[in-house]
C-alpha cells in the first residue's frame, strides 16, 4: 500500500512513499495517522505539543488545550486560542468550569459576575 512504484532497492528495502515507513512500509511514518491511509496528523500549532499524533489521530496537547487536534480549550479553560483559566470562585460557583467562550462561571443562587465573586443587589455573604 505504501510503496512507492520502483517498488524496492538493490538491496531488497522497500521505497515508501513520504506518508509510509517500516521494512514494507507497514507503518505510518510520524505526523500520520491510520495505517492504511496515513492521514496527516494536522495537529493546532497552538494547542499542540508537536505535530505528532496517536495511532487514531489523538494530538499531544498542551495542558489548557484539548480535542484530537488541541484546537479548543480544556475544561477550566477559556477563550481558544488563549486558552485561559476560568478562575472561577470556589464559595460563589457551582463548579470550576466555566462557558468554553466567554469564560462565564455557573454562579450559585444570590451570586454574579463573570467569576462569581458578587452577591446580587439585596443578598449578602456567599452560600456554603
Amino acid at each position: 500500500v505504501g510503496t512507492l512504484p520502483g517498488g524496492c532497492d538493490s538491496f531488497g528495502r522497500c521505497l515508501c512513499r513520504a506518508e509510509f515507513t517500516g521494512p514494507r512500509c507497514e507503518q505510518c511514518s510520524p505526523g500520520h495517522h491510520s495505517y492504511p491511509h496515513c492521514y496527516a496528523c494536522s495537529c493546532d500549532s497552538r494547542g499542540a505539543v508537536d505535530n505528532n499524533c496517536s495511532p487514531a489521530g489523538q494530538c499531544r496537547c498542551h495542558m489548557n488545550f484539548a480535542g484530537p487536534t488541541c484546537s479548543q480549550c480544556a475544561l477550566g479553560f477559556y477563550g481558544y486560542p488563549s486558552c485561559t483559566p476560568c478562575q472561577c470562585s470556589q464559595e460563589g460557583s457551582l463548579h470550576s468550569t466555566c462557558e468554553q467562550e466567554t469564560g462565564q462561571c455557573s454562579c450559585r443562587p444570590g451570586v454574579t459576575g463573570l467569576r462569581c465573586e458578587s452577591c446580587l443587589p439585596g443578598a449578602y455573604g456567599f452560600p456554603h
